[in-house]
């Protein structure tokens, strides 16, 4: 197979192997996007956005996590292809709906409401996703009660005191797996700083703990929202930088930050089947 064109891309660290896909369909095993992850023998990639043609809005984005695993709906990357094809777009993603913007130097995206339905999220078994009735021991207490949440892929996110003291590499695996979660579930670690400022770790199913994480700010803010603790627009400081999440007077929550192309290439495909 030629080699074919591939953009690398990042918003704030949280960063993407972008193939366009508009012209030339590209079809790809788990194998292959567990190969061109690999960040010593592939080119590596926390996620991998394939943008595809659309009979109900301009683009279609698929995601796939670093292990292979496909997802609905990833924040920072449809901000990142929002950034690369420009302009104003309406995206279909297996998440639902967006529209995007793009600005010098990244683009704002409309996530959507949050949708709060143990079944939505989902959950094995009903439950209140204000407060799950749940806990996980970790050094110094428990980790318990989070806030359960879509944001077109399943979050849990925890408020803590000091977000950094967490050891979110080991917890976070054991909490992504857990039975409860059936299509297993992103972990969010929120601090508190303000009403207009979190700060936030997320582990990513599929990638681990990565430097941002788009529907991880985003639901951390739902979250927070949910239970009265921030305002209607909120900083969200994450271990690459700031993402700001502003909630509409529709309910909508768009996201915005940096997106930017860090290198392009060419890759042979096959090399990785």
């Amino acid at each position: 197979m030629a080699d074919r064109p591939f953009f690398k891309m990042h918003g704030l660290g949280n960063d993407f192997l972008v193939l366009d896909a508009r012209d030339q369909p590209v079809a790809l095993s788990t194998t292959q996007v567990r190969g061109l992850a690999n960040r010593h023998t592939g080119i590596g990639f926390d996620q991998l956005i394939v943008i595809e043609p659309s009979i109900v809005a301009d683009v279609r984005l698929r995601f796939w996590n670093s292990d292979g695993s496909e997802v609905g709906a990833c924040g920072n990357g449809s901000r990142a292809a929002a950034a690369l094809l420009g302009g104003q777009q309406h995206i279909e993603t297996a998440g639902g709906l967006l529209a995007s913007d793009a600005v010098a130097g990244g683009a704002a995206v409309d996530m959507g409401m949050p949708r709060f339905g143990w079944e939505d999220v989902p959950l094995a078994y009903p439950m209140d996703t204000a407060s799950l009735p749940l806990a996980w021991s970790v050094p110094g207490g428990d980790l318990e009660h989070p806030v359960a949440v879509s944001v077109g892929n399943p979050h849990v996110v925890f408020f803590v005191t000091y977000a950094a003291a967490v050891p979110l590499e080991s917890i976070g695996p054991q909490i992504e797996n857990d039975p409860v979660f059936p299509e297993r579930v992103n972990v969010g670690i929120a601090q508190v700083v303000s009403r207009n400022h979190l700060i936030l770790r997320v582990w990513e199913r599929g990638a681990g703990a990565t430097l941002a994480c788009g529907t991880g700010a985003v639901a951390a803010v739902a979250a927070a929202q949910r239970r009265g603790l921030v305002d209607h627009a909120v900083r969200v400081t994450l271990p690459g930088g700031d993402l700001l999440v502003e909630r509409r007077d529709d309910g909508h929550l768009l996201l915005s930050g940096p997106a930017v192309v860090a290198f392009t290439g060419l890759v042979d495909l096959e090399h990785y089947a």
